[in-house]
């Protein structure tokens, strides 16, 4: 890939990570390397157990294993389990061994008090011309969407969960 770009994906509506995951598919597909960090989850979710059995596909979850509303209360283990994972995820954008970056519910991470916009907007600018970047999440601020060069927002009109009161389904959410 001659030339990467920053693509965001925010909002409240379901998608953010099945864009991600259809780009990393279409991506090994094409004979791309791709690194895809997760933060805030850490179960063996359906998608997990898929991206292992691409070609040229590297997993890594960063989470402790909270839903999203107690990190609130975050502990050091929280804090620390997250910087692990941006670590992890500047040196994979940075070493030129990947195609394709993908931050999976970063913005989450930085909505939780987990990580700085500071830290996003840094890999920002550590991503290498050839490298695609991709943050995925609710809550992305101004900042991390006047930097991207693609961003889009998926708007919850109806779901579900609240008409149906119906849980996540193994292979559809999970």
């Amino acid at each position: 890939m001659k030339i990467g770009q920053f693509q965001v994906y925010t909002g409240n509506g379901k998608g953010k990570t099945t864009a991600a995951l259809g780009l990393a598919l279409r991506a090994s597909g094409a004979g791309f390397r791709v690194y895809f960090c997760q933060f805030i989850k850490d179960q063996p979710y359906s998608e997990i157990r898929a991206l292992g059995m691409l070609p040229n596909v590297t997993v890594r979850q960063f989470g402790t294993g909270k839903g999203i509303l107690t990190y609130r209360e975050k502990e050091d283990a929280d804090l620390a389990c997250a910087r692990a994972g941006y670590e992890q995820l500047a040196t994979a954008l940075t070493s030129g061994d990947y195609d394709v970056v993908i931050a999976d519910e970063i913005n989450c991470a930085l909505m939780c008090g987990l990580l700085s916009e500071a830290d996003l907007l840094r890999l920002a600018d550590l991503r290498p011309e050839g490298t695609e970047l991709v943050f995925t999440g609710r809550g992305a601020t101004d900042a991390i969407l006047r930097r991207a060069d693609l961003a889009t927002e998926m708007h919850l009109i109806k779901h579900y969960y609240q008409e149906k009161k119906l849980p996540a389904r193994k292979g559809i959410e999970m």
